[in-house]
Formats: C-alpha cells, sequence, structure tokens
C-alpha cells in the first residue's frame, strides 16, 4: 500500500489478468482492484482500489532510500501460497544493474540472500528501520548457487511511478539504441585516437533510435551528461563504487535529452540524443494480451512474440525463431517478423497442410512490413493469384476467388468467430519508412542488446 488509494505489485502478477482482487492481512473480504499501469521492463504494476472500507485505518508504506551492502533486509509475503503472513531475513549481497526476468532488460537491482519464492512477488522488502526499500520479484536458481534473490530498488519504483504521474500512462525505461564495446585494450583505444583510459566503442546503432541521427559506427563515447565513461563501459556510482554504463540511461524518462561527449576519428566533440523506449522487433509480451493474426484460406498469420516461440516445440525451429528474435532489430517503427504459424487444412490449401512457424516475405511480390500491412495487401488484391513468398525461397500461389470463397467454410469447420483480430479490422496506415531504409528480409546482424537482455539461465520471477 503506497497511500492515495494505490497499491503496488509486480507486472508478472496481474499479467493477462481479466478481474484482480485484493485482501487485507487477517480480513476474508476480497475487494476489486484495476490495474492503471504495468510496466514490463521494470516488472511492476500499479493498482487502484476505490473501495474506502478496504483503506481504512491502512497506514501507506514509506519507500526509503537505496540501501548498503551487508545491510539487514527482511522480506515480506506469501511464499508458496498459504493464508498467513512470512518474513525472511538476509542482508544486501550486491547491488548492480541486473537482468529484470519479465521484461528482458537492465536496470539497477537489489541482491539479496533472504529466501524469495514463488509467492514473494510483489510483497515489499524493509531496512531494519522500517522503510521500504524495494519490491521483491525474482530468484536465481541453480545448481552452483544458493539464496540469491533479487529486489526492485526505490529508484526504479519511483521513476515508474514519476513517470506515470507526468504522462497519466507508463512510457517506460528510455535506450540508446547503440551496440557498444569495451576499451580496455590500449592498442585499441590507440588505433581509435582516443588520448585517456576512457570511453566505449559505438559498434552500431540502431536505426528506429535517434542515436542513428548523430552517432556513427566507430564512434567512441566518453561521456554522459558530463558524467566520465570509463573503459569498462562504468560510471561512478555513489563512494567508492562503479556501475554499468547503462544506469545512466534509466535515469532518464521517455523524450528527455542526453548530452553525449565521443570521439570521432581522432576529435572530440558533443552531440545531443532524444532519448525513447526501445522498439523491439520481436516483442517480449503482447500488448492487451491478445495477439493479432489473420487468417486467409486457412493460412493463420501472427507476428513474431517471444510468447509464440515459447510455445514452439521443434528445437531445430525453435532455435531459428530464437535467432531472429536476439539478433535481429527493426529498421523502421511498425516492422514486423509475420509468421505462418500453422495452416487449417482445406480443400483450397492442399499441399500447404504441413506448413508453420516460417516467416512470410513478400505478397505478390511486395515486401511485408507488418501483419496490418499484409491484411491490407490480401484486401486490396485484384489479381487472379494470391502469391505468399516464404524464407528459403518456398512459395506459395493460390487463387484469388477460391481462397476468398474458401474462408466463410475454414472458420465454420474450425469454430472460429473471426477471420482477423479486432485491431486489423481499422484502416492500415502505412509505416515510416525513411529514405535509404531497406525493408529487405534476411538481415539478421548483431542486435544492439547486451548478453543481459538476451537473458541468463536460472532466472526466474518469483
Amino acid at each position: 500500500m503506497i497511500g492515495n488509494g494505490k497499491l503496488l505489485t509486480n507486472a508478472h502478477c496481474v499479467e493477462y489478468q481479466t478481474q484482480v482482487k485484493v485482501k487485507r492481512r487477517g480480513d476474508d473480504t476480497k475487494y476489486v482492484a484495476k490495474v492503471l499501469a504495468r510496466g514490463v521492463d521494470c516488472d511492476i504494476a500499479l493498482l487502484a482500489v476505490e473501495s474506502e472500507q478496504f483503506w481504512e485505518g491502512a497506514e501507506p508504506l514509506q519507500l526509503g532510500h537505496l540501501p548498503h551492502l551487508q545491510e539487514t533486509v527482511t522480506v515480506v509475503g506469501y511464499p508458496l501460497g498459504g493464508d498467513t503472513i512470512s518474513v525472511t531475513k538476509g542482508v544486501v549481497s550486491r547491488i548492480e544493474v541486473t537482468s529484470y526476468a519479465h521484461g528482458s532488460s537492465d536496470l539497477l537491482g537489489i541482491q539479496i540472500d533472504a529466501a524469495i519464492n514463488p509467492g514473494n512477488s510483489g510483497g515489499p522488502a524493509f531496512n531494519d528501520r522500517g522503510e521500504c526499500i524495494g519490491v521483491a520479484f525474482q530468484v536465481y536458481r541453480s545448481e552452483e548457487a544458493e539464496n540469491i534473490g533479487y529486489v526492485i530498488p526505490t529508484t526504479v519504483v519511483t521513476h515508474f511511478l514519476s513517470d506515470y504521474e507526468r504522462n497519466q500512462k507508463y512510457t517506460g525505461f528510455p535506450s540508446l539504441g547503440v551496440l557498444l564495446q569495451k576499451l580496455e585494450n590500449p592498442a585499441l583505444r590507440e588505433c581509435l585516437k582516443v588520448p585517456c583510459s576512457q570511453g566505449v566503442l559505438v559498434r552500431r546503432v540502431e536505426p528506429t533510435s535517434d542515436a542513428n541521427r548523430v552517432l556513427k559506427e566507430g564512434d567512441v563515447i566518453v561521456s554522459f551528461d558530463n558524467v566520465k565513461v570509463g573503459c569498462e563501459g562504468t560510471v561512478p556510482f555513489r563512494s567508492n563504487e562503479c556501475i554499468a554504463f547503462r544506469f545512466l540511461i534509466s535515469q532518464k524518462f521517455a523524450s528527455d535529452v542526453a548530452e553525449l561527449g565521443i570521439i570521432r576519428n581522432g576529435k572530440s566533440m558533443q552531440v545531443q540524443v532524444v532519448l525513447n523506449p526501445r522498439v523491439h522487433l520481436v516483442p517480449y509480451h503482447v500488448d492487451g494480451g491478445q495477439p493479432s493474426y489473420l487468417i486467409t484460406a486457412g493460412l493463420v498469420f501472427t507476428p513474431l512474440s517471444e510468447p509464440l516461440i515459447e510455445y514452439v516445440f521443434l528445437p531445430v525451429v525453435k532455435l531459428k525463431l530464437l535467432t531472429k528474435a536476439g539478433y535481429s532489430s527493426a529498421k523502421f517503427k511498425g516492422e514486423q517478423i509475420v509468421i505462418l504459424s500453422q495452416v487449417l487444412a482445406n480443400e483450397v490449401n492442399i499441399g500447404y497442410e504441413d506448413m508453420g512457424n516460417q516467416q512470410v516475405l513478400k505478397f505478390n511480390g511486395t515486401s511485408i512490413r507488418n501483419i496490418h500491412h499484409l491484411a491490407h495487401l490480401i484486401d486490396s488484391c485484384t489479381g487472379k493469384y494470391m502469391v505468399f513468398e516464404f524464407e528459403d525461397n518456398y512459395l506459395v500461389v493460390l487463387e484469388m476467388e477460391a481462397a476468398v470463397g474458401s474462408s466463410s467454410q475454414v472458420l465454420q469447420d474450425y469454430g472460429i468467430p473471426c477471420e482477423r483480430s479486432q485491431d486489423l479490422l481499422q484502416p492500415y496506415v502505412e509505416c515510416n519508412v525513411e529514405e535509404g531504409q531497406s525493408i529487405v528480409d534476411g538481415d539478421f546482424g548483431d542486435s544492439p542488446v547486451s548478453n543481459l537482455e538476451i537473458g541468463v539461465d536460472g532466472i526466474l520471477w518469483a
């Protein structure tokens, strides 16, 4: 309880929710709560309870400051279910930029040795002064490690709440949109004409980021808002501590401007970059909980997403989709990888029944930008044939008249109410593809993500 009729919990606790109910400790009455905002990247959700009875006699928690190492921490929750509250105690083991499993993002995290288990999620963690220092959210499980739990610190929580207050919605943590390399090697620094032991090398810039306007491959970032960046990609943090450079970026809000000090071809200069949340070509979660889909002559198309990859069982196919997710970056805003997830067998699609989880690249010779674009191309098709070009030069040709005539029968046979999701019923709006940007498929290079963003085996939310 944080006051003003608001509650905090983890985003993964209310994922795919249709109704959320809460109750006070020691009270059997359940109250309906409304989800006001859900931050997937920071794994925090803001709830509201309108009932005045629920709030009678309640004392909101006071958010404390970031704790120090070896400071005592107490975690409160309902691990493994149960009706009575559970309290576990430990100390702060580490404070660093951590991989958030739910959103696959890198944000500041508190590592503790207090026991955290499923059911602790969304529960508060207190210091020995009774101040709330964060929200329990995940645990590291491995045969080689024990008692490693993680708490979302109040700095991240405050950022989330401030974002919501500013915009009346959650906009997300911003990203610089660059892939970086450390400059520890003296010969590498000398080759790049970097005079001192600092800075990180720009290996790649995302086309959808504002950084693409002012940064180039080969630039060396030596400062961020006048804070010097070390050759290991770290910046000063509190007294006698260093932390990953990404921490400074996470302190910004969407649309904030950052001033970067860079060295380009041996010359120092200052550039300004507008920071915005990263555009994920393959999203980690489906907005609204319902995926977009389009059914044409029994061919089921949907955008590629992490939840879809989870339900692919063939290892070879899953590896191919994971490669697209991990090493692809959006070339323009609105771009999606459109997948033929399955074929609903019908006389019109005979010979194609075994297809599944393949990327469709073109329709009648036009490169597909997203699923809405594909729906638009199909709706405006006037030729005799519908030609779908897939990866690995696989071709699907359907007779236009027969394909359109089979749609109602396919939906009836498989008990499907509509041939497309609600979002595809809206008029199609062209993507803003800038001149010189290619939408040719198959360009899967290094994506501007860290190893942490790709994920660490064993990290699970609690």
